[in-house]
């Protein structure tokens, strides 16, 4: 997982900005990596960074990875190329 750091990506936001899931308005865009398989068996998550409007799918840098206890998978951290 350490090795996508810096790595360009492509993700497919499927909970833009705003997005209503229950309790939780979604801050940020926060979608998957088509093709990049995770720990729980689904395409790998993401959060976007960096960007302040909703969007349906965007390209950038991993600058970050979150490790969770509690989670089989991690997600990651993704922004415009170059913000790092």
């Amino acid at each position: 997982m350490m090795a996508l750091l810096g790595s360009l990506v492509h993700v497919e936001v499927d909970r833009p900005i705003g997005y209503q899931h229950g309790d939780l308005r979604y801050p940020v865009n926060y979608g998957y990596i088509p093709g990049r398989m995770a720990g729980d068996g689904e395409e790998q998550d993401a959060y976007i960074l960096g960007v302040a409007q909703p969007v349906s799918s965007f390209d950038g840098q991993v600058i970050g990875i979150i490790f969770r206890r509690n989670d089989v998978e991690d997600k990651l951290v993704v922004a415009p190329e170059g913000t790092a």
